[in-house]
């Protein structure tokens, strides 16, 4: 299934999930109350809802049921109740850190590691990504993320997949310039980070990639386009760390609870910051990027200046 926040005609939020491709069920008004209005809500109770969801048999002509052409996709989970972003791809890892004369550190191989991000700038498919007015180098990131579905302390890799709910595409948006400056102190990345991250556009469960499995990962196709010109292209089997071992790593001593999100970190080749400038320059307003990965659709934002 693929689960879906949007805008109706009447300019309500509500969450569901699309129905034949073409509609979008609001579960709570198809439901008759039944099912929550929104998704977090949705997730807090995760597995008797989705029990809840199969009993239903919706048709098109059903209430609550409405033509994607008549709705706004906003993101998925817009307001998360976290956001921790990994560094799970190694060539990703390798090639940025050789494009500033650096080597791989050991401590990479050891544990994966990961950053909080700010969970309360999730934008959607087609929303506008403000550049940071003090930002010249701003960046996309091409990346994957799975959604906690069930509560969970102290879990093994090996039982990770119960506590995952499903999976989207994930665009970490970067300011490379402030990113690098903070970082010189010690600590981030954060101001960074801090303006925008762009989900969508809906949510897969994890029952949907299952015949896609491979290595740490799925063999899924990642790409990303600016302006319509491919830039970056990579498979998620290539993961170095599995979200399993990302998700024990991050419930170790912590309680990980329905609604937070976790991200793969960039795939190889997934940013500029890799690819290098001469490649193709940093980011600017009226651009237009677009991260697409196998079965879980197309993400497009645009970059807008910031208003004064």
């Amino acid at each position: 299934m693929k689960f879906v926040t949007f805008e109706k005609p009447d300019g309500t939020f509500r969450a569901g999930w699309l129905l034949d491709q073409e509609y979008a069920v609001d579960m709570y008004e198809a439901s008759s109350g039944i099912l929550p209005s929104n998704l977090l809500d949705f997730l807090e109770n995760s597995e008797s809802n989705l029990e809840k969801v199969v009993s239903f048999s919706f048709t098109k002509e059903q209430k609550g049921v409405y033509p994607l052409s008549e709705l706004r996709l906003k993101a998925p989970l817009p307001f998360p109740r976290s956001f921790r972003d990994f560094y799970a791809f190694e060539q990703h890892v390798k090639q940025a850190r050789e494009n500033r004369g650096l080597g791989m550190i050991p401590e990479w191989y050891e544990i994966p590691v990961f950053y909080f991000s700010n969970h309360l700038a999730i934008k959607g498919p087609g929303e506008a990504i403000v550049k940071p007015e003090a930002c010249n180098w701003l960046d996309y990131e091409l990346e994957i993320a799975c959604v906690i579905g069930k509560e969970g302390r102290n879990i093994s890799a090996n039982q990770a997949d119960e506590h995952i709910f499903g999976y989207c595409i994930l665009n970490d948006w970067s300011a490379r310039d402030l990113q690098r400056k903070e970082m010189k102190v010690g600590l981030g990345p954060a101001k960074g980070k801090d303006f925008s991250t762009s989900i969508g556009p809906w949510i897969v469960t994890k029952d949907e990639l299952e015949p896609f499995r491979a290595g740490k990962g799925f063999n899924l196709s990642m790409k990303a386009t600016v302006n319509g010109r491919l830039l970056s292209e990579g498979n998620m089997k290539d993961i170095f760390y599995s979200f399993g071992e990302m998700i024990e790593r991050a419930s170790a001593g912590v309680t990980l609870i329905p609604g937070e999100i976790i991200g793969s970190g960039t795939v190889g080749s997934g940013c500029i910051l890799e690819l290098g400038d001469q490649v193709h320059r940093w980011l600017k307003p009226g651009d237009r990027v677009k991260l697409e990965i196998d079965h879980l659709g197309v993400l497009q934002n645009e970059i807008i200046a910031e208003e004064r």
